[in-house]
């Protein structure tokens, strides 16, 4: 074997363990930008669904200042109108209401109540 040979051998192996070294450390970069960017995602993914998160609570917040609070004080109104008119309905019910004195007839026909 002369020194040519022996030089291409050596050459040859330098060159292979250079090449493999260089795959390895590529390998080992792209594989540290692989979970950078994955955790990048993932904060960014997190950031979205909190945003998502307070746009919709923003939305119920509104939804409960502009409807639903009117809305509660006037089903109470409602509520406590029903309740005057079934009063007022049993009252009917139980008495005979001829006469103008009658508290019913003068609550429901808005009629002065005769002096007694």
């Amino acid at each position: 074997m002369n020194t040519i040979d022996l030089t291409a051998i050596i050459l040859s192996l330098i060159g292979m363990a250079s090449g493999w070294l260089n795959w390895y450390l590529d390998r080992r970069k792209h594989r540290q930008e692989v979970k950078n960017l994955e955790a990048q995602a993932k904060a960014i993914e997190a950031e979205t669904r909190q945003k998502y998160m307070d746009l919709a609570k923003m939305y119920v917040d509104e939804y409960t200042k502009n409807i639903v609070k009117p809305l509660e004080g006037r089903v109470y109104e409602l509520t406590k109108e029903v309740k005057d008119l079934k009063n007022e309905l049993e009252c009917v019910k139980k008495l005979a209401c001829y006469s103008t004195g009658c508290h019913a007839r003068v609550s429901m026909l808005g009629a002065e109540k005769p002096d007694a």
